[in-house]
């Protein structure tokens, strides 16, 4: 089917330019064809569609809390084209056979799926994954996302099997026996609920064990979910000299109103894993992107139900987030002059795809309305679940359509 899109402005991410795109699949300059559709963008932006390198779809294993195809569904109403999802599935992504079940079901998604393999079997942390073999099923990247490889040495061997199958490790930096079961970030606020933190030494010291591994190694790391003024130093120090390595964080990490107080409200709906930290994490959370020292933004789309999250201190950690991402950082970025279109297209489609080495940029479409509020109803969501720390949020920045594997795949009311 061929679309024009008509009187837009469009952004690639250098630029910003008004022309018309044709669209069957692929952008392109101009047509002799005569179009299908055509859809008035006067007043919109158009850019390449959103890449998530972070989500977790629970397909296989957990599908009453979200699958590929309803995590595909809750991607194109966020403008989000292609997305990555993490291997920590039940069972794990880790085999030949798994990694062909989530591209096989992505290929009928309304999104672009990719996948990740695991980095060791069962993600045991013992017997590192054949990375040549998971590459050529499908994997493009390994990741033991959720519960991270606690054996350096483990770690070492993982990172040189990965570059000799030219395969970037996405590290979930994580030191599960400083957590200690935390379900919180550490500080006044748990202690005043006298609930067990979580100690930020965690998050700081397998960044930095993973930093320097990568380092010695020269293999492709990428630090996920940044969420603590001391990793963003660590990068800081050593991503210039260090080209292998690139990192990401999410929109809770930034936005200012997400902070640990919130849990004062004992709302498991505002526990995820990094957990919300404090103002001067946001504070160099935020100079980081706009410095060039985080790469990518994401989602970390984590959906658990409803009863799963009603008990605050024994709910799974994780909140949902396809849908909001866009508008949480147009809110924080964009509308208060730090960063822009250009910057935060980088951010959220070109460089989460060149980190993988895709080159889908151009083949979906968001088309945005940067200025419309609205408030974030959860049960509005497309997703199976309602887990989003944004609730009752108002956001400035709403997607209008989605187009994507050819066609219109979401359309705003």
């Amino acid at each position: 089917m061929l679309t024009l899109l008509k009187n837009g402005l469009v952004c690639d991410g250098h630029s910003i330019t008004r022309r018309d795109i044709w669209y069957d699949g692929w952008t392109h300059a101009e047509s002799g064809r005569q179009p299908d559709a055509v859809a008035d963008c006067a007043g919109l932006v158009i850019m390449p569609g959103l890449f998530d390198m972070h989500t977790h779809m629970r397909d296989p294993g957990q599908t009453h809390k979200e699958d590929i195809y309803s995590g595909g569904e809750a991607a194109a109403a966020g403008g989000v084209t292609g997305l990555l999802a993490m291997p920590n599935t039940a069972p794990p992504v880790d085999s030949a056979d798994a990694v062909r079940y989530v591209v096989t079901r992505g290929e009928r998604s309304k999104t672009h799926v990719y996948t990740t393999c695991c980095i060791t079997k069962g993600m045991a942390g013992e017997e590192i994954l054949d990375f040549s073999a998971m590459k050529a099923a499908g994997a493009v990247a390994a990741s033991d996302d959720g519960r991270p490889v606690a054996d350096a040495r483990i770690m070492r061997k993982s990172l040189e099997k990965a570059k000799a199958a030219d395969m970037p490790v996405i590290s979930h930096c994580e030191d599960l026996g400083l957590i200690d079961g935390g379900i919180m970030n550490e500080g006044d606020i748990s202690r005043e609920l006298v609930v067990r933190g979580m100690t930020r030494l965690s998050e700081n010291i397998i960044t930095a064990r993973e930093i320097l591994l990568a380092a010695e190694t020269g293999a492709r790391l990428h630090i996920a979910h940044v969420s603590t003024k001391e990793a963003v130093t660590l990068l800081r120090a050593f991503r210039p000299a260090l080209c292998n390595i690139t990192a990401e964080t999410a929109p809770h990490y930034f936005s200012r109103d997400l902070t640990d107080r919130c849990l004062l409200s004992k709302d498991a709906d505002y526990r995820m894993n990094p957990p919300l930290r404090t103002p001067a994490d946001i504070l160099a959370i935020t100079s980081a992107l706009c410095g060039g020292v985080i790469d990518a933004i994401v989602t970390d789309h984590a959906p658990h139900s409803p009863e799963e999250k009603a008990d605050f201190e024994t709910a799974p950690n994780g909140v949902v987030g396809l849908e909001t991402s866009l508008a949480a950082t147009l809110t924080a970025f964009y509308h208060t002059g730090l960063l822009p279109l250009e910057n935060i297209v980088r951010l959220m489609c070109v460089r989460p795809r060149e980190i993988l080495g895709l080159r889908d940029l151009w083949g979906g479409l968001c088309v945005a309305d940067l200025n419309e509020e609205w408030v974030v109803d959860p049960n509005h969501m497309r997703s199976k679940s309602r887990n989003t720390c944004f609730k009752n949020f108002t956001l400035r920045g709403k997607v209008k359509y989605t187009f994507n594997k050819g066609v219109c795949v979401y359309a705003d009311n």
